[in-house]
Parts: C-alpha cells; structure tokens; sequence
C-alpha cells in the first residue's frame, strides 16, 4: 500500500512535468517545416552556443574556487561556518531582479568591480564575462552545497592515515578526498550548470546581448508571438534532455567502476 502511494504522489509530479513539455512539443513535432526554419536560424544557433558555453565557463569557475570552499566548510570547525555557509545560500531566496541587480551594481562599468576591470579591458557591461558572474552568482550554492555534503561523508581519518605515511595535507586530499567525492563533485557541477544556463533575470539584468536561450524566448515571445518563442523553447528542451541523458550515462557508468574499485 505505501509502495502504491508513493507511486502515486511521485507519479503526479512526474506527470506535471511531462505534460508541461508536452505543451511544448507536441505542437512543434505536428509542424515540422516551421521548428526546421527556426532551428536553422543564425541567431537561435549563437544562443544556444552561448548558453552552453557560458554555463560551462561557471562551472568550471566553480570548480576552481567552489570545490576548496566546500572542502574548509565540511572538515572546518570555525564557529563562523553558520555564517559562510548562510552567505552562500543568500542566492537561493534572493528574487532572481535582486540578484541581477546586485550583480549589475557590482560589474557594471562604474561599479567597484567592473570600474578597475574595465580600465585593463575586462567588460562586463553587454559581455559574455557578465553572462558568466551572472550564472556563477546564481549557481554557487547548488555546487557548494553538493560537494560539501559529499566530502562529509568521506572518513577524515582516511586522511590522517595518508598524512602519517607522508602525504601533504594537499596530497591526500588530491589522492583520497576528492576522488572519493567525485560523485557529488559531478552532481554539484551539473545542478550547477543546470542551474546556470535556466537564468534569466540575473543575465539579462548585466547583459541582455549575447542573448542567451532565456533571454532570446522572451524576446521572440514579445515580438514574434508564440510560435517563434515555442520552437527556441522546444530545440532547448531536446538539447537539456540529450545533455541530461548522456551525464546520467556518464555519472553511472564512473558509479559502477567506483564500486568495482
């Protein structure tokens, strides 16, 4: 009897998912002329280039200077954890208008950030760079907070037991920690990514050209109508689907030789 309503709670949203994309879809697959002649467009093209590339720069950002932060957060024990780990949560209820104006105040050209940048040629203004910010700002807690758990659940004393046969602090946590972690580590770089590449007020709040997929729909919507923004909507949701299906594929194939190992 649980099994039965679990199935049925979970089958409801499950169901409002697909019925959603449906709304989508299903109208574009009966028209195949018109989803063909936008899918060629030069301008649907860059977009999702963009999209991509920028979400990947983020995480790759992330990754840089993310995955040390969650380490210092989840072996740390400085009373002053609460309050870093609150600072990087801020994002997650921050309306998006919010973040793309702190964003905005921070980068733009008379902004303390984006002022001494912009005089060694760094803009941030209508730039792919303040597409980045932009989706590193609103991604950070999706990462951080992903990895951070997965490097909790490794033993500290394995750590311990490297440094005593020699190893750097540095070293055993390049060798054990996070190989050890590297699932989360996945995890976290693709909810980030995900996370990333779905903003839009955040982006188009520092830079609304390039135009990313988000920013293109509502422009299509606001000019061409329905039709135009349902097709760009329809090539993004194929594309996530494909990039979602192959980092399962990836995730659970790196999952059994883990196992194995």
């Amino acid at each position: 009897m649980f099994l039965f309503l679990s199935w049925c709670a979970g089958g409801l949203l499950v169901a409002l998912i697909i019925l959603a994309a449906a709304t989508v879809a299903v109208p574009e697959i009966l028209n195949p002329g018109h989803l063909l002649s936008v899918a060629q467009e030069a301008g649907v093209i860059d977009s999702i280039v963009v999209t991509f590339a920028a979400g990947f720069v983020a995480v790759l950002i992330l990754l840089l200077f993310g995955t040390p932060l969650a380490y210092l957060l989840a072996r740390g024990r400085s009373r002053w954890n609460g309050l870093v780990e609150s600072v990087i949560d801020l994002p997650l209820a921050l309306p998006h208008t919010v973040a793309g104006l702190m964003i905005y105040l921070l980068f733009m050209i008379r902004g303390p950030v984006g002022m001494p940048l912009s005089e060694i040629g760094i803009i941030f203004e209508e730039a792919f760079a303040g597409i980045v910010v932009a989706m590193v700002f609103v991604s950070t807690p999706y990462y951080v907070n992903a990895v951070r758990e997965g490097i909790t659940q490794v033993p500290e004393r394995l750590e311990y037991v490297a440094r005593t046969l020699g190893a750097s602090r540095f070293r055993a946590v390049q060798t054990i920690t996070l190989p050890l972690s590297m699932r989360s580590i996945l995890s976290g770089a693709f909810l980030a990514w995900g996370r990333a590449i779905g903003e839009f007020a955040a982006v188009v709040m520092i830079a609304y050209f390039p135009m990313v997929v988000s920013t293109l729909i509502y422009h299509r919507f606001t000019t061409g109508g329905l039709a135009e923004s349902r097709s760009i909507a329809f090539i993004m949701l194929v594309a996530c689907l494909l990039v979602f299906l192959c980092f399962r594929l990836v995730s659970h194939g790196w999952g059994k030789r883990h196992d194995r190992t």
